[in-house]
């Protein structure tokens, strides 16, 4: 009994030392968790609008954000955000409250986010991770959508588009010299494309991202609806 005592309060100990050492990586890795300006890089993410406006009439959706996007405008692309993100991981809400946003900021955006409910909400839970003012940060989400140059195939689509995830890739490095696959990453739902997120250092250059790409879409084809009025 007392051999297994002793054996039973080694491997208490052995378990206590490694919660110890676990405790110690988790707070090394939360030592910046959330602390404004404090991250590695950005995601640009771009929505295929038409797919989010299928996927929001399928669901009844009538929220602002969806009448606003949803309504006779032909969107493609738009930005859905910016987002500072970890090498594993991401900060979010990195104020609490948000400074408030002013509304000529919103307005100034709605040519690429048209919505401003997610052009607030955005910045409540990215921009205030970016360490930067909420001017300088959408100018800086303007700069990074510049950067990035949408192929022409995708511009103007009148009739529904079933394409490869990979197609789309090798269609946006073509378009746009240094981005490469460990750089973008297609996201789907079940059938229709959602997003290309393309990953950028914090001048906005491109740069790999392992985590964003795993996330990828694994389907063969992904659909792209038309553009509205298309």
């Amino acid at each position: 009994m007392r051999w297994v005592s002793r054996a039973m309060a080694a491997s208490v100990l052995s378990w206590l030392i490694l919660l110890a050492g676990w405790s110690g990586s988790a707070a090394a890795r939360d030592h910046r968790q959330n602390a404004p300006g404090a991250f590695d890089f950005y995601v640009l993410s771009l929505s295929w609008s038409p797919s989010f406006c299928a996927s929001a009439a399928e669901r009844g959706n009538t929220s602002r954000s969806q009448q606003a996007q949803c309504g006779g405008r032909p969107f493609a692309f738009v930005v859905h955000g910016l987002w500072p993100q970890y090498e594993h991981g991401f900060p979010g809400y990195c104020e609490r409250p948000a400074p408030r946003l002013d509304r000529r900021i919103m307005s100034s955006m709605l040519d690429l986010m048209p919505a401003p409910g997610l052009i607030y909400s955005e910045w409540d839970k990215h921009g205030t991770c970016s360490g930067l003012g909420a001017r300088a940060y959408f100018e800086t989400v303007r700069k990074a959508r510049a950067a990035v140059k949408v192929p022409a195939e995708f511009l103007d689509l009148e009739a529904p588009k079933s394409i490869a995830p990979d197609a789309i890739e090798e269609a946006f490095i073509k378009d746009n010299p240094g981005l490469s696959h460990s750089a973008i990453a297609v996201i789907c739902d079940r059938t229709r494309l959602s997003e290309v997120r393309i990953c950028m250092n914090k001048d906005l250059q491109f740069r790999a991202c392992e985590e964003i790409d795993r996330r990828a879409c694994r389907r063969d084809q992904v659909v792209l609806p038309p553009m509205r009025g298309g």
